[in-house]
């Protein structure tokens, strides 16, 4: 399906009924990647959840547009997007990475009626994204099986997995690697990339977020990293703060079984708050 705000037309899916989660990925990646980590864990749910995943411009199925040239044009498209499909309705909202970054902005910009917040390898400060990031560092790597990958597909494998076996590498596939072949680089480097941080800083609040939260990061993640995060954790009150071992930015496939338990007892939580 479609929606259009001003001339772009946003691509989006929804999935079954019941409190509203909006799915946003991360940077140059596209739905395919939130849809991969988290249709698993609302299929052993016995609670109903609409789960709404979509494509941020430039990525995926969605066309960029001049216009869009920093994140509070992007925040401007998620806003107008939410309003529409879900207007004057209460909702969840999970972010990936950059989408971590934009979910934060839609806290900001619509806190009473976001019931739950989930951040997946959020960026924290994008201006000092790279400051405190770990060098790349393999945890587990399957010699054979990367030798039998072409050399393009094992050099994308092995360029920002920590665990790197035929596990990870076809879902990888099947996830990933799709939206970073459908992205319009020339816009997001050219135009989006020009002012990716927010013209006012997006985590000053004037009181904590006081809905269930998880953050879940990668203690091995080269992209984001985990330090710089914990600064934001007094924005959070109901915030529970988790860094996974063995995990880089593709936690939710390095470590997946880890990953549904805790955004299962993540929902339990919002499930619970709403229910009271």
């Amino acid at each position: 399906m479609e929606y259009k705000v001003k001339d772009v037309p946003v691509y989006y899916e929804i999935h079954g009924s019941g409190l509203p989660v909006v799915m946003i990925h991360g940077w140059s990646v596209d739905h395919r990647l939130m849809k991969g980590c988290m249709e698993p864990v609302f299929q052993s749910l016995h609670t109903p959840w609409q789960r709404i995943y979509f494509d941020l411009p430039g990525m995926g199925k969605t066309k960029g547009q001049p216009w869009i040239n920093g994140t509070d044009q992007m925040l401007d498209v998620i806003l107008a997007f939410i309003d529409a499909i879900l207007p004057n309705q209460h909702f969840v909202l999970a972010g990936e990475s950059y989408g971590g970054y934009l979910a934060r902005g839609v806290i900001k910009a619509r806190e009473p009626l976001v019931d739950g917040l989930l951040l997946i390898c959020p960026t924290a400060i994008q201006e000092t994204r790279l400051d405190n990031v770990p060098a790349l560092q393999v945890i587990e790597k399957d010699e054979v099986f990367l030798n039998s990958l072409s050399e393009r597909d094992r050099q994308v494998l092995t360029g920002i997995n920590v665990v790197q076996n035929k596990r990870v590498w076809e879902r990888f596939e099947q996830e990933v690697l799709p939206g970073l072949e459908a992205a319009d680089y020339a816009f997001l480097e050219n135009i989006l990339g020009q002012n990716v941080p927010y013209q006012v800083n997006v985590d000053q609040i004037a009181k904590p977020y006081r809905q269930p939260t998880l953050f879940v990061m990668g203690r091995q993640d080269s992209v984001v990293g985990y330090h710089d995060q914990w600064q934001l954790i007094e924005n959070f009150s109901r915030a529970s703060f988790v860094i996974l071992d063995r995990a880089g930015h593709n936690l939710q496939i390095e470590q997946d079984v880890l990953f549904t338990a805790m955004v299962k007892e993540w929902l339990d939580r919002v499930h619970a708050e709403k229910i009271k």
